[in-house]
């Protein structure tokens, strides 16, 4: 049964398989990117607007369907949200031109707008306080295995049998993944059904503090992680060294966000945010050294990503206590927070590397990172409902 305490292992493996799904939607047009642009006609830049209307429509669309998902229901905007996402893949499969690509990608980023955040808000909603960061990180590895897993299966079937059928099977799988989702999950009755109070206001200054961190720890590592494979290539790597320093990267990402959901439980959520934050500033500095020296690079890096990746559980089961009956529009804010920080990171990265080079951009990194750590002890409560129970002697 459901938030009995006991693990809903249906309810966590479909939720994995969803973000997995969503994950690799996002992730697998990179190695697609080439294909498409050959395709079209166009150039590669050209062809990349495709994630960037993805992105962009999932980052203004996200908190608009956080706050439907409250007022009619997680369950009901997830489910819908997925059978759209699926429809906006097979579109994305049978385009058969840039505007109508670029249209299916609008269609399928407001979708996974919609989905991801439900996702965390039931997830959230159905575990037991104590275990509820461990559930919420289980569920969030789907995400991060999609980038280390399903993004180059995606690319491989896609130079196999075409890109369009990378789409068709993952319209396929997101239509498979309905009537799971609508079953596993209980239907949260929205304010309307049960005659509830209005939902409580979200006030614009505290949540955009407590959103914060999240800006900061994403503008930090994206900034890093997006001209990562540039920077070590200008260091002298091959294409192999980088290929296998992005899947250490990758595989700590995976072992930090689960352990981290553990140590969020018994340590607390606050704590667990300060700890990835200053363990990622630390590990951007001990990443310069070891750019700069050209050892152990690799392992500096899994380490970076592992510590960096202790923040997210926390971020997010932190608002998930602290905005109970907004769960889903919290996380909607949550996700619009991190895809800011990534394009934030981009930017502010590309300048860093264009006046001074990667290591420049790690000391950067580092700096935000650090200020992240100082805002976090600033803007995240502390209730006492939040602090980790003693356990009998």
């Amino acid at each position: 049964m459901m938030g009995s305490g006991k693990p809903p292992l249906a309810g966590l493996l479909v939720g994995w398989l969803t973000m997995f799904v969503i994950g690799t939607d996002l992730f697998v047009i990179s190695p697609l990117l080439p294909m498409i642009a050959a395709d079209y006609r166009i150039s590669a830049a050209l062809a990349g607007l495709s994630v960037t209307v993805f992105s962009l429509t999932y980052m203004v669309s996200a908190p608009l369907f956080g706050h439907l998902a409250d007022r009619i229901g997680r369950h009901r905007v997830l489910v819908w949200g997925l059978v759209v996402f699926a429809a906006a893949n097979l579109a994305t499969a049978a385009a058969d031109s840039l505007v109508w690509l670029l249209t299916a990608r609008i269609v399928a980023g407001a979708a996974a707008a919609g989905v991801s955040p439900s996702v965390y808000a039931v997830v959230a909603g159905t575990a037991p306080p104590e275990r509820r960061a461990s559930w919420m990180a289980l569920v969030v590895s789907g995400l991060l295995v999609s980038l280390a897993v399903g993004a180059p299966i995606g690319g491989w079937a896609g130079a196999a049998c075409g890109w369009g059928a990378v789409f068709a099977a993952l319209a396929a799988l997101s239509f498979f993944l309905v009537l799971p989702n609508w079953y596993v999950w209980p239907r949260d009755p929205s304010a309307a059904d049960n005659g509830a109070a209005p939902l409580a206001r979200l006030v614009a200054t505290p949540v955009a503090g407590r959103l914060m961190p999240m800006v900061l720890w994403s503008t930090a590592l994206y900034g890093m992680y997006t001209y990562l494979g540039a920077g070590l290539a200008a260091a002298g790597y091959s294409t192999a060294e980088i290929a296998r320093t992005i899947l250490m990267y990758g595989s700590g990402a995976i072992a930090g966000v689960l352990l981290g959901g553990r140590l969020t439980d018994r340590l607390g959520a606050k704590l667990m945010a300060t700890v990835g934050l200053l363990g990622l500033a630390a590990g951007l500095l001990a990443l310069q050294l070891a750019v700069h020296a050209g050892i152990v690079v690799g392992l500096v890096l899994g380490l970076t990503s592992a510590v960096a990746q202790l923040f997210f559980p926390a971020q997010q089961a932190g608002i998930a206590n602290d905005f109970p009956t907004r769960r889903a529009s919290m996380m909607a804010w949550n996700n619009s927070a991190l895809f800011f920080g990534i394009s934030l990171g981009s930017l502010l990265g590309g300048q860093a590397v264009a006046f001074a080079g990667f290591e420049a951009n790690l000391m950067l990194s580092a700096v935000i990172a650090l200020i992240g750590s100082v805002v976090v002890g600033i803007v995240v409560p502390t209730p006492m409902g939040q602090r980790p129970a003693r356990r009998p002697v």
